[in-house]
């Protein structure tokens, strides 16, 4: 248990040197040659659609994904799905109405959207502000959940864990974008095959245990053992109702969530700017139909590991400190797998976290070199100079990263749930500034500051608010619920709701307001022809747009 045989080294180690390899030969021959900003940061248009697919879920597909979501679906079930197929359907309004607007208006980064959109003033603050959050939160986590994760499964030291997949994600950011985009199609390779590889096992587990074999007659088996943790949406008596609150998971905060993350974010809107437009759809539309995908590799071996869990299996593996711990679900499963294949699992989910760390490292670089750096230098600063800086951010920032990781308490447990959460404090007042800076010209900066402190104000007092403040009158619209501790309580989804309706009517009337005194917006250029798609791509986004309403009627 917990241990890597010498099959498992070999199969990991050709993982590591096919990737690793990859990378270091494309960093060696540019460094001799003159290479751009945009060549660097963007590949200057050189991704194909599909590895600007492969990478936007390289990017995407972390840790906690494979053991939070999996842990989730141990709770919860298939609910948790949703997070992943209905950004699929985000994925396709983004490449319809968000990418044309950024490439049309030249935008490298977010906030050189904002400066152009608004002021100099809300861009440089919200480049801090990712700056910080993409440093302190997001690459710290990725880096100590990873190594958590593969503590568990190798038995390996933990920070022995956390410098190997920092040197292993600075080894592949050096070379630039275009070897994050073509490394990450490994990556999405390995962490599929290794995925359903994990999903096999699990499932066949499941059919060996009541007596039978096979996947299918496993799926069956699973159904009828935990006919619950089949309901896409949850019902107001559910114990899990306040993290995936009814019919808010298709018509509420989760498009809010999902639209901020795949649309607003650095860290993957960047693999589709370098692109043109037709390219970029087609790698977005490409990673929407791996998102279907997706649950079966992280969501479904959580619910296999909770029938054997039921059935008396794994009582001891499956506990930490003393109580059950749902986010070791995934990692128990991975332990039973037979040496070679288990090999396979482990670089599926090291190369979930490299991928993750690579693409983190790469914007936190483009948004410190073009957005900070290059504005506060005062001065002409040449191509050369600022992809060295650029590298040099790489290096830095995995060290804090290392650094300050052990002494953050970031804990696995519930890993996935409260990194939505939290994450869910700011995503409401910043996708309520993106939206209305795209499709209102009469949004101003003082609107969108507004945005920005007051949104996440908001969150703040609604989800801390004193002991006085009753949300019992939003209980009959299904907008609070009772805790456990006798309060009402508002779902943090719904949270996102109200909070982004309330930026929303806050930007409006300070916008009116600073227009009656005479201060103009910026605007973009925007032209409704932008938005039109070819055949193509509409008989693809149809395609899963079918897809996706199959698989809610059958497990609604």
């Amino acid at each position: 248990m917990n241990r890597l045989t010498t099959g498992d080294y070999v199969v990991f180690i050709c993982y590591f040197i096919i990737v690793a390899g990859y990378g270091l030969w494309v960093y060696f021959r540019k460094k001799t040659a003159e290479v751009s900003t945009t060549e660097y940061f963007l590949a200057e248009g050189k991704l194909t659609w599909w590895a600007i697919g492969a990478s936007l879920i390289a990017s995407n597909i972390s840790a906690e994904q494979f053991i939070g979501m999996s842990g989730s679906g141990f709770q919860m079930g298939l609910a948790i799905a949703s997070y992943e197929w209905m950004s699929a359907l985000t994925l396709i309004v983004v490449a319809v109405f968000f990418i044309p607007v950024y490439l049309k208006n030249k935008i490298f980064t977010m906030p050189q959207f904002l400066s152009q959109r608004y002021n100099d003033t809300v861009g440089l603050i919200m480049a801090v502000f990712w700056l910080l959050l993409y440093v302190v939160v997001n690459l710290t986590s990725i880096l100590f959940l990873g190594a958590l994760a593969i503590n568990s499964i190798s038995g390996l030291d933990l920070t022995t864990c956390m410098y190997f997949l920092a040197v292993f994600a600075i080894v592949i950011t050096l070379g630039g974008m275009k070897v994050i985009g073509y490394t990450d199609v490994i990556q999405v390779g390995i962490l599929v095959l290794g995925g359903l590889a994990t999903t096999y096992l699990a499932l066949d587990l499941v059919a060996n245990h009541f007596g039978s074999s096979g996947v299918l007659q496993g799926f069956k088996l699973m159904t009828e053992h935990a006919d619950s943790h089949f309901e896409m949406i949850l019902h107001r008596d559910n114990p899990h109702y306040f993290d995936l609150p009814g019919l808010s998971v298709i018509l509420g905060g989760l498009w809010i969530a999902n639209l901020n993350y795949w649309g607003c974010n650095q860290y993957i809107t960047q693999r589709a700017l370098g692109a043109d437009l037709k390219t970029a759809r087609r790698g977005i539309l490409f990673a929407a139909f791996l998102k279907l995908l997706m649950p079966l590799i992280v969501v479904l071996p959580g619910i296999a590991a909770y029938v054997l869990y039921q059935q008396g299996n794994f009582q001891q593996e499956m506990l930490a400190d003393g109580s059950l711990n749902p986010d070791r679900a995934y990692p128990v499963l991975l332990n039973l797998l037979p040496p070679g294949l288990k090999g396979l699992s482990f670089a599926a989910l090291t190369a979930a976290v490299v991928a993750s760390l690579a693409g983190k490292a790469n914007s936190i670089a483009t948004i410190f070199t073009l957005d900070i750096y290059k504005r506060l230098s005062g001065r002409q600063v040449s191509e050369r100079k600022m992809v060295h800086v650029g590298k040099w951010t790489v290096v830095v920032s995995m060290l804090v990263a290392v650094v300050i990781a052990p002494f953050l308490g970031i804990d696995k447990k519930g890993g996935f749930q409260y990194i939505q959460e939290y994450t869910g404090f700011v995503s409401p007042g910043i996708f309520a500034m993106f939206i209305l800076g795209f499709f209102w010209k009469g949004t101003t900066s003082n609107a969108a500051l507004f945005a920005t402190i007051g949104g996440f104000a908001l969150s703040v007092w609604l989800k801390f608010s004193p002991n006085w403040v009753s949300w019992s009158f939003l209980e009959p619209i299904g907008f609070a619920k009772l805790n456990a501790s006798g309060q009402f309580e508002i779902p943090f989804l719904d949270r996102m709701s109200i909070v982004f309706v309330l930026c929303v009517i806050g930007m409006w009337g300070i916008s009116l307001w600073d227009r009656h005194r005479g201060i103009q917006a910026k605007g973009l250029e925007v032209d409704r022809r932008m938005f039109g798609v070819d055949r193509g791509f509409a008989a693809g986004a149809l395609l899963v747009c079918g897809i996706l309403v199959a698989l809610y009627m059958m497990f609604w």
